[in-house]
């Protein structure tokens, strides 16, 4: 029995020190990138930044927000982010709700339909044609419309719904509800964690999503977002590799910024709104992540 215990500890230490190595390594590139971030660009070129700035500053991040389509570009992220998720979700709920239907005759061949998506595409060129006859092009339903429905998001949905009992919705069918009613008040309650698992995919889509303002969206400077804007700056910046530049806004050569401060700034700036929702779905999201981890 000692033997075993000091097995135990031994074993509960090794588990230890890997978590901490795994923290470690996943952790250490954000902090750095932070660090290069507010740390002063002259003294970055110098190198030898690794967990904090060695020259505190606060100029890089001033340098970007001087950019003036920046604020009406982060509006327009922020909206593009909520209206595409709720929409999205909704969306792909009600789909795999019809389709985990038992008494949907048709399931299984649009399932196959569905399916058959992931595998096959039509390419660039006719999308974008389609997109052009729809009228879409310079408009903001752009970012919502094409990517409303996820075949992969309804896959997940409807596996989770076909973990909740049957006999739930039969139970409401005979006491008089309808279809909408079972899935409001029944079947979407029950679904919370796989909800705020896809809602947190389909955010992280929406907010990092850049390629297709730069097709459908480009000529119209309203519409553009964070994550182009900050494309385009990071474009502007990479010329000059290790070597000073001047500043972003000016002619003049004072107050200079180096690309890799700018690039790590950005980074930064794209990364902590979205990171900042997931505490508030975390729990919901392990729930999500376990989906078909035990079976009854």
């Amino acid at each position: 029995m000692r033997d075993r215990n000091i097995s135990s500890r031994l074993f509960d230490v090794f588990i230890y020190l890997v978590m901490i190595f795994v923290f470690v390594i996943t952790l250490y590139p954000f902090l750095n990138i932070l660090a290069i971030s507010l740390n002063d660009s002259i003294d970055t070129v110098k190198g030898g930044i690794y967990l904090w700035p060695r020259v505190f500053t606060l100029r890089n991040y001033e340098e970007i927000f001087k950019y003036s389509n920046l604020t009406n570009a982060f509006k327009v992220s922020v909206l593009r982010t909520v209206i595409g998720t709720l929409l999205g979700v909704l969306c792909s709920m009600m789909l795999a709700y019809a389709l985990s239907r038992r008494d949907f005759i048709a399931r299984q061949l649009f399932t196959l339909l569905f399916v058959l998506t992931l595998y096959f595409g039509g390419g660039l060129i006719p999308d974008f044609m389609l997109i052009r006859k729809l009228g879409l092009i310079n408009n903001f339903w752009v970012y919502i419309l094409p990517g409303l429905i996820s075949v992969w998001n309804i896959i997940v949905i409807r596996s989770f719904i076909d973990g909740i009992p049957f006999s739930l919705q039969e139970s409401a069918k005979l006491d008089g509800a309808n279809d909408f009613q079972i899935f409001f008040k029944i079947v979407f309650p029950l679904c919370m964690p796989v909800v705020a698992t896809i809602s947190l995919f389909v955010a992280v889509g929406q907010w990092n999503s850049w390629f297709d303002t730069y097709l459908y969206a480009s000529s119209r400077e309203e519409l553009s977002t964070l994550q182009y804007e900050l494309m385009k700056i990071l474009a502007n910046t990479t010329a000059g590799q290790s070597q000073p530049i001047r500043q972003l806004n000016s002619s003049q050569p004072v107050n200079m910024v180096s690309p890799e401060s700018i690039r790590m700034a950005i980074t930064i700036i794209a990364t902590v709104p979205i990171l900042l929702v997931y505490p508030f779905l975390q729990k919901y999201f392990v729930k999500g992540l376990t989906l078909g981890a035990v079976k009854s």
